[in-house]
């Protein structure tokens, strides 16, 4: 039967011959209320402009099936499966990575490629045998001449029809295929004009500062013009506690225990918040996201940026601000304008894991944590920080061994008195409000860009491009914790400042952490000698240098 099932479905005989049908529900270009505007729910421009268009120029899914399964039959067919494709773009492109490993732009529709291969195999998913597959029209069937040709390879080599219902798509015949080629352009050449268009119009709500679609913004009404007073000093606390060095983790502990929720209703999360707190709509200017793809790795980064006027100047929003831009720009400075590689949100449960070494000849491992044995009648929870023993990983000596609640106190104590000491040399010196090496950070960030420009060129090897990266990015880390050292000075110079020995106790695990990594580079433990040796005098502080303080709790807090 394979020979002649082409020419028998050229007359319309489809006796004794299964079919299936594709149905598509149109997820094509809309140029009705969209949004433009970034927020912290991920809404974005293009899953705006692309939505179902059901019910105004297609037939519903049903409908569809209907139709096809009408036809099939009309023409002693048998009707035995339906692929569906719910919500499919057939002509919007997606990045995907090819074979050989570039990266490309292709219509991402697998229901309609397993279809092609089905009917290739002749076995639709039901076991049934497959001959042919039917669509409503053309444009069910594909906007893109990439899949057109897939569909003819199919009709032509291997000799299985693949028919319309409205008598505009023809693949039987070698003018008809020249049709279907000259209307599936025209139809793609249709959806490029109204994206256009839809672009356009998107970018004169930006540059009207207009707030659009999407999820009401946290801090706002659903007007998204109005301010919601308590969100909206729930976001001023958040970013006067991140310009204090408070950690995201206990930013978000906080707001999590007092019941305070996003504006869908969930909880607070890492990136939720700082999506929130990157948004320049806080400060009154508008947004949009940006994806940039890396000229390495081929992978997206998203971005939030500013929409700026003919001018170059910021566009203002047509809402109410929560902060000012000073201190929208502060804060985003010290979190950075997305996630620094390496860095995640602090997890630990002891407070000085990481930060102890040990102290013997030639050792120098980081301490473990280990929970005493029962055999010593310690209090419950009581634990130990132990040297790693030589056979472990990392290895150690398994020499030292101190009192963990101890050597919490006696650490957190000498944390208080170096930051009142530190404080009260900063009320006494203030730090610069200036810094000037902004063009050494500028001059730092185009030296990356040229490098990974140079790897993608294939001009320098992947050794020396990851070695020469290493570098450069420790240097803008370094560069950027002493410009938001400054900018915490200057934006806390006008506050008491911290009794760190009234609240200490009172701080979150993470917060203490903070403050220890914001002054500790290390502290060495030396192992016990004789009995009843304070624990305080086998500790000793490794300090960190005044200007990399800031550092580990800008870090803790950025991410």
């Amino acid at each position: 039967m394979d020979n002649d099932l082409v020419q028998r479905a050229r007359w319309g005989d489809l006796a004794g011959q299964n079919w299936a049908g594709l149905v598509r529900l149109s997820f094509e270009v809309d140029e009705g209320p969209g949004t433009g505007e970034s927020d912290a729910t991920g809404t974005t421009e293009a899953k705006a402009a692309f939505r179902p268009m059901t019910g105004r120029d297609i037939r519903s899914r049903d409908e569809q099936e209907k139709d096809n399964r009408s036809f099939v039959e009309s023409r002693g067919g048998r009707y035995v499966f339906t692929y569906e494709e719910p919500d499919t773009s057939a002509w919007k492109r997606k990045r995907v990575r090819l074979p050989n490993g570039e990266i490309g732009y292709r219509v991402i529709r697998p229901v309609f490629e397993g279809a092609l291969e089905d009917l290739k195999r002749g076995t639709a998913p039901n076991g049934e045998r497959l001959d042919g597959l039917i669509v409503y029209d053309i444009d069910r069937l594909t906007r893109d001449n990439r899949h057109l040709e897939d569909a003819i390879e199919v009709v032509e080599n291997f000799k299985r029809p693949i028919i319309d219902i409205t008598g505009t798509l023809d693949l039987l015949t070698d003018n008809g295929r020249t049709v279907a080629r000259i209307v599936t352009a025209t139809a793609n050449k249709q959806s490029a004009d109204t994206a256009r268009r839809v672009t356009r119009k998107h970018r004169a709500l930006q540059q009207a500062g207009i707030p659009t679609g999407g999820v009401r913004p946290f801090g706002w009404k659903e007007d998204k013009r109005t301010l919601n007073p308590e969100e909206a000093e729930w976001l001023r606390k958040i970013v006067h506690w991140l310009l204090e060095g408070k950690p995201i983790s206990a930013i978000i502990r906080k707001l999590n225990d007092a019941g305070v929720t996003t504006s869908t209703g969930r909880k607070w999360s890492h990136p939720g918040l700082k999506a929130v707190v990157r948004n320049p709509r806080l400060c009154g200017y508008r947004s949009r996201q940006v994806i940039d793809i890396d000229p390495v790795t081929g992978t997206e980064n998203k971005r939030v940026e500013i929409v700026l006027d003919a001018e170059g100047k910021p566009v203002i929003g047509q809402w109410e601000s929560v902060v000012s831009v000073e201190e929208w720009e502060a804060v985003t400075e010290m979190l950075g304008p997305n996630p620094e590689p390496g860095l995640g949100h602090n997890t630990r449960k002891y407070l000085l894991r990481g930060t102890l070494r040990c102290d013997r000849d030639g050792c120098g491992a980081p301490l473990r944590v280990r929970k005493a044995e029962k055999s010593r009648n310690k209090p419950e929870g009581y634990f130990y920080y132990t040297c790693p023993s030589s056979g472990s990983v990392p290895s150690g000596c398994g020499g030292t061994k101190i009192g963990g609640p101890e050597t919490d106190k006696a650490v957190s104590m000498m944390v208080i008195a170096k930051h009142q000491e530190e404080t009260a040399k900063r009320q006494a010196e203030p730090e610069p409000m200036t810094w000037d090496k902004e063009e050494e950070l500028t001059r730092v960030n185009e030296d990356i860009g040229d490098l990974k420009q140079a790897r993608k060129a294939r001009i320098i090897t992947a050794e020396t491009y990851f070695t020469q990266l290493a570098e450069l990015e420790a240097e803008k880390r370094r560069l950027r914790n002493e410009r938001n050292r400054i900018l915490r000075s200057k934006h806390t110079a006008e506050r008491a400042p911290v009794d760190l020995a009234k609240t200490w106790n009172d701080l979150l695990l993470s917060e203490q952490r903070a403050y220890v990594e914001d002054l500790l580079l290390a502290v060495l433990v030396a192992p016990a000698v004789g009995r009843g040796r304070p624990v305080r005098e086998r500790l000793t502080p490794m300090w960190r240098p005044k200007g990399e303080q800031a550092e580990a709790s800008s870090q803790d807090g950025s991410e």
